[in-house]
C-alpha cells in the first residue's frame, strides 16, 4: 500500500448537511480498502483566484494509505462530483 495525500475544495453555495454529506462520501470511499492516517477540514477560505465564478472554497486535507486501484476511484468520484471545484491527489513520498 502506498501513501497519498489529496486536497480538495467544496462549494460554499451548498449548505453545510451537503459539505459534510460530500466529506464522509469521499471518506467512505478511501476506507473500502485503504486506511485514512491524518483528516482536516481546515474550512471555508478565500481562493488564490476565481474557479468556476467562486471566490471561496471549503478547505479539506486528507492523508492516507491505499491501493492505486481506490485512488483512481477515488479520483472518478470526483470528477463527477458537483460540490467539488477542484481536487489534487499526491502521492506522498516523505
Amino acid at each position: 500500500m502506498r501513501k497519498y495525500e489529496v486536497m480538495y475544495i467544496i462549494r460554499t453555495d451548498i449548505e453545510q448537511e451537503v459539505v459534510q454529506a460530500a466529506v464522509e462520501k469521499f471518506q467512505g470511499i478511501i476506507s473500502n480498502g485503504g486506511e485514512i492516517t491524518k483528516h482536516d477540514v481546515l474550512g471555508k477560505r478565500r481562493l488564490a483566484y476565481e474557479i468556476k465564478k467562486f471566490r471561496d472554497g471549503h478547505y479539506v486535507l486528507v492523508n492516507f494509505t491505499a491501493e492505486p486501484a481506490v485512488v483512481a476511484e477515488l479520483e472518478r468520484v470526483m470528477k463527477i462530483s458537483d460540490e467539488v471545484i477542484r481536487y489534487l491527489i499526491t502521492q506522498d513520498v516523505a
